[in-house]
């Protein structure tokens, strides 16, 4: 089994190869109301950032999944992308007395009020994938989910190595497609290629437009084409996730460019169409992102129920998502 650096230098290749408000939608996806052995079944609220790409759809069958393995009363909202329906959401979750509180935040900020509730009914709160900025770290037990910073820098390690192969010599200029503002992977994955940039590249890389997209491939398709409306000379794109550079293609072709050659693409995350684009030459590269993390979450769950200490942060384990993702996007051969 390729390890996860082998595995991107290989897609190198590749390229080469108490109600919730009204708009929100809940989902009570409870499992039963007692164990097996005649005890009452946890309770978890969780609340879903939305369904805005492929990732988060497979981030919500792991937790939702996870929770039917683990035997317990799933209480599933989506925010469909707005933090006031999310803080609708935990509000609900608190008055119903559910056992673990556990979300994805839209954006850092803003989650004191609500924390401090929960807080107050002794109700322990998980945060998923994202991170937060709270006044009291106590608001909150740990984190489950990724190092995005890291995902940044690793985009521009790879993006040396995409050049390389290209054969491009010179400067270069950037677009980059943000994900949602105030969001910590839109956020942090800036942060960490801006790191390698800054640090190895600063007389050759230059990020000339940067706006988000909201991690949505039609966010990614609009905001492409005007960059190429302002910047027709960009030389490469680095999109916060693989849906917005899926949109961010159909831009580039319709300006009568070719993706993955005129401008070369580097994303995160690693869904299967995804990989279908860097079949295709279309995107470069891909960084991984793992979304699979519903077996930890409830790991998680469970000890924080039962009152064990946990780590400040829980970083995603490896998994063979990208490489599962890869093989799904290979077309089937008849013979």
């Amino acid at each position: 089994m390729l390890s996860r650096r082998n595995f991107l230098t290989a897609a190198v290749g590749v390229a080469a190869a108490g109600g919730l408000a009204a708009c929100a939608k809940e989902d009570d996806s409870s499992t039963g109301s007692s164990s097996a052995g005649g005890t009452k079944a946890l309770t978890l609220g969780f609340s879903q950032v939305g369904s805005e790409s492929g990732w988060r759809s497979a981030n919500t069958d792991s937790v939702k999944a996870a929770a039917k393995e683990a035997g317990y009363n799933l209480k599933f909202s989506d925010a469909q992308q707005k933090q006031e329906n999310q803080i609708s959401a935990i509000r609900s979750y608190i008055t119903q007395g559910v056992d673990v509180i556990a979300f994805s935040p839209v954006v850092v900020t803003g989650w004191d009020a609500v924390l401090k509730e929960a807080k107050a009914k002794k109700i322990p709160v998980v945060l998923t994938d994202r991170s937060v900025e709270t006044s009291d770290e106590s608001l909150y037990v740990t984190l489950v989910g990724s190092d995005f910073t890291d995902e940044g820098r690793r985009a521009a390690k790879i993006l040396e190595k995409v050049l390389e192969k290209a054969g491009h010599k010179g400067n270069v200029k950037i677009a980059q497609l943000e994900g949602t503002t105030g969001a910590a992977p839109a956020i942090e994955r800036a942060k960490g290629f801006k790191e390698v940039m800054d640090a190895d590249h600063k007389d050759d890389w230059k990020i000339v437009v940067s706006q988000t997209g909201d991690f949505t491939r039609a966010g990614g398709k609009q905001v492409m084409a005007a960059f190429l409306q302002s910047n027709p000379d960009i030389d490469v794109l680095f999109a916060h996730n693989d849906d917005m550079g899926i949109g961010a293609i159909q831009a580039i072709e319709a300006a009568g460019k070719k993706p993955g050659k005129d401008i070369l693409i580097v994303t995160v995350d690693g869904v299967k169409d995804g990989f279908v684009a860097m079949s295709e030459g279309k995107i470069n590269a891909i960084v991984e992102c793992n979304p699979l993390l519903g077996p930890q979450l409830m790991e998680v769950v469970q000890k924080v129920k039962d009152g064990e200490t946990v780590e400040r942060w829980i970083k995603t384990k490896e998994s063979d998502f990208m490489q599962d993702q890869a093989k799904a996007a290979l077309p089937t051969r008849k013979y």
